[in-house]
């Protein structure tokens, strides 16, 4: 496990995402604390080039494209900063994050999105590196493989919401926790009836009140089964039971969840609607870096509001506690189902309530197959469930 003292390698999984691209920033502004010996990225060469360069990073990998195209970008990028001499390894394929989260590092950072997250956040385990983990899905899906492997402590959660609750965890011990409350924005529909969200476009829900990310995310967090995923993620990185995690609607996203103790006492964790500190923590875990982010400016007058969630407009949230509470291999259907049906939804394919009623659809039709009776958990039960979840999405689409 990581020195919490000594400089800290990184190895960065999907560094010209969101979560990538904040955490890069953060390492910059830290070079005493931090150096990047790995990226990986999806198919964005340019960027991923620039960021290699800037940082000279010793091994680049790239999901897309081919080792010419990469070396390409990486030579062009380096002639614009007007670098020489730098020749890294280079990784390229489906696998190249995989090999790279098996590498030597202290921390890695899963910032990868979607359900091919999970055999990075497997290979970091084993190789027994401290996992700063982003990607939610590869912990769902693969719940009891991950948490197998998982040594006490080798997982920090750069979730918001996660991340709030291990901080507010800080203040009492496991048996003095009541019940964790997960804040939700209510995306940028909050108070809209199920009949109103029928002519929903995806520029419109694209349009995130507080956060930018990228599609899959701000869709999920307008349907809120990015909300949904964030149950079963509590509910596995804390061991608390899913009659014991709330969901409470909190617009302005000020405080990123609490955690209510037995006295009665509630913790929770405040600061501005952004992710530098979760995923400084992701870093630094346990301890803070300065200066990640701004604090809450409390000589200010302002009101946060909170509200029940709405399940029969958004019932992304119940569902994922029923797939959570069936365990097994039925939240890797729900996952795989909903990126079928995002990707449907901004293809003009689907309307916008349809992406929910979609992964519903699919998850009913998952319990008459036999592989939903799955116990003891294996990868390769995993990634069937998610073939299937995903072929059953398109049959379902396609009518």
């Amino acid at each position: 496990m990581t020195d919490i003292s000594a400089h800290r390698r990184i190895v960065l999984l999907g560094s010209t995402g969101s979560i990538g691209t904040q955490a890069i920033d953060l390492v910059q502004r830290n070079r005493d604390r931090f150096e990047v010996v790995g990226l990986s990225a999806g198919a964005n060469l340019r960027l991923v080039a620039e960021q290699a360069v800037a940082l000279r990073v010793p091994v680049v990998a790239v999901a897309s494209g081919t080792h010419d195209d990469l070396a390409t970008a990486l030579a062009d990028a380096a002639d614009a900063a007007g670098v020489t001499a730098y020749d890294p390894e280079l990784l390229v394929g489906p696998e190249a994050s995989t090999t790279l989260a098996a590498r030597e590092a202290d921390v890695v950072v899963n910032g990868i999105t979607g359900a091919i997250g999970l055999e990075p956040t497997l290979a970091a385990l084993r190789a027994g590196t401290t996992l700063a983990l982003a990607n939610k899905e590869s912990l769902i899906i693969g719940g009891p493989l991950v948490k197998a492997l998982a040594a006490p402590g080798q997982i920090v959660p750069v979730d918001s919401e996660h991340s709030a609750i291990a901080q507010c965890l800080r203040g009492g011990r496991a048996e003095e926790v009541r019940r964790l409350v997960v804040t939700a924005s209510g995306g940028p529909f909050r108070g809209r009836s199920r009949a109103e969200l029928a002519d929903v476009t995806p520029e419109q829900a694209l349009a995130h009140p507080n956060f930018s990310m990228g599609r899959v995310i701000t869709t999920n967090s307008a349907t809120l089964v990015n909300k949904g995923l964030e149950v079963i993620e509590a509910h596995l990185l804390f061991d608390i039971p899913f009659e014991r995690i709330d969901v409470v609607v909190h617009p302005q996203q000020m405080i990123h969840s609490m955690v209510e103790f037995v006295d009665g006492s509630t913790i929770a964790q405040a600061g501005p609607p952004r992710m530098l500190v979760p995923i400084a923590l992701g870093l630094s875990w346990p301890e803070r870096i300065a200066d990640a982010d701004v604090p809450v400016d409390w000589t200010r007058a302002q009101s946060w509001d909170f509200e029940p969630l709405d399940d029969e407009a958004f019932p992304a949230v119940a569902l994922a506690r029923r797939v959570g509470e069936a365990g097994g291999t039925w939240p890797a259907v729900y996952n795989a189902a909903n990126e079928v049906a995002v990707d449907a939804f901004h293809e003009g394919r689907i309307g916008f309530v349809d992406i929910v009623d979609t992964v519903s659809q699919v998850v009913d039709a998952y319990a008459a197959e036999p592989a939903s009776r799955v116990t003891d958990l294996s990868l390769a039960d995993v990634l069937g469930a998610d073939d299937w979840a995903r072929s059953a999405a398109r049959h379902v689409i396609s009518g």
